[in-house]
């Protein structure tokens, strides 16, 4: 069994509730007939009905089940508008503004449905820039009350792979933070291990990537993923945590054993935090197009409630995978 139809089976016994704010878009509209026909979440689409109807009708897939709401005239429009002014009141929102945010940007209005918990979770990002959606979110959710800052992972599940756990790994952070520092790559590495628990129910075994190994490099990069690596260590003893590691000493036992013997996470690690965005993405989608790897993300951490990117360039597959994912996080969080 592959790991989305292990994390479906999970969320099928209890089922959480997920806005697709994207609602009239093909690919989440036919996400949403798989989703509803496999019975793992319940789902809202965003839109005006007959659209979203005419949509699945041209793809030949029937989402009756979901529930659709048109923000323009959703009967808890004033509810939500008092609510985006509450939390918006502070950088001068008020009524009229709210109501226009609202009716006319359905990411804040997902995430208002998010926050004002009708729904347990969003996800999107087809059609829309992932600042966009990390925007609404952070002004609307907000932060968890234990994070110190909001990053990004992607599940990468590498077909015929003997390293990682059963060939499935964690990258981060491929999405959200530019140049992390020591501190902030400390907190990305605990919050993937975090995740990977939560997930895979196995022990998250974390390696901080770099492009030298104990040493090998004193260049500044490399003493950075050092700190990083004793910042965590110093933070929590709950995870096994080491850097700076090559790749291949971080996944490979021989180079492992070879390059870092005293290591606990050398030749083992299944979470690997790479040391920038760049390094991050490109890093995930090599894999992915090489090697022909399963990619589901980014999947945010550190937000107050499970809002998901997805990459413009998602199918809808991928977009079944991410709603999964959500629901266990929201399961996660209850």
């Amino acid at each position: 069994m592959g790991f989305i139809e292990s994390v479906i089976q999970t969320v099928q016994t209890n089922k959480r509730s997920i806005v697709l704010p994207e609602g009239n878009e093909p690919r989440n509209v036919c996400a949403a007939a798989e989703i509803l026909q496999k019975g793992f979440a319940h789902i809202t689409l965003l839109g005006d009905e007959s659209e979203i109807k005419s949509v699945a009708a041209k793809e030949g897939v029937n989402v009756d089940c979901a529930q659709c709401i048109n923000p323009k005239t959703a009967p808890m429009l004033d509810e939500l508008v008092q609510l985006v002014v509450q939390l918006r009141a502070h950088k001068g929102m008020d009524s009229a503004k709210a109501r226009d945010l609202l009716t006319n940007d359905v990411l804040y209005f997902g995430s208002a449905l998010v926050k004002a918990g009708k729904v347990d979770g969003m996800v999107s990002g087809a059609v829309h820039s992932t600042a966009d959606v990390m925007r609404a979110a952070l002004q609307i959710v907000g932060t968890a009350s234990d994070c110190k800052l909001v990053s990004s992972f992607m599940v990468m599940e590498i077909p015929q792979c003997a390293f990682g756990l059963n060939g499935t790994f964690i990258f981060a952070d491929p999405g959200l933070c530019p140049s992390p520092n020591s501190e902030e790559l400390a907190h990305i590495a605990i919050a993937s291990a975090k995740n990977f628990k939560t997930l895979f129910k196995s022990e998250p075994i974390v390696a901080l990537l770099s492009h030298s190994t104990y040493g090998s490099s004193k260049h500044t990069d490399a003493l950075k993923i050092v700190e990083a690596a004793k910042i965590a260590k110093n933070l929590t003893a709950e995870f096994l945590i080491d850097g700076e590691l090559q790749l291949d000493a971080a996944i490979i036992p021989e180079v492992g054993k070879s390059k870092a013997k005293d290591s606990k996470v050398a030749g083992r690690a299944n979470v690997l935090i790479f040391p920038d965005l760049d390094a991050g993405n490109i890093g995930y989608k090599l894999v992915e197009r090489l090697a022909g790897a399963k990619a589901y993300g980014p999947i945010t951490q550190g937000l107050a409630a499970p809002i998901n990117d997805l990459s413009r360039g998602c199918k809808a597959s991928d977009i079944v995978g991410v709603v999964a994912i959500t629901a266990l996080q929201a399961s996660s969080k209850s």
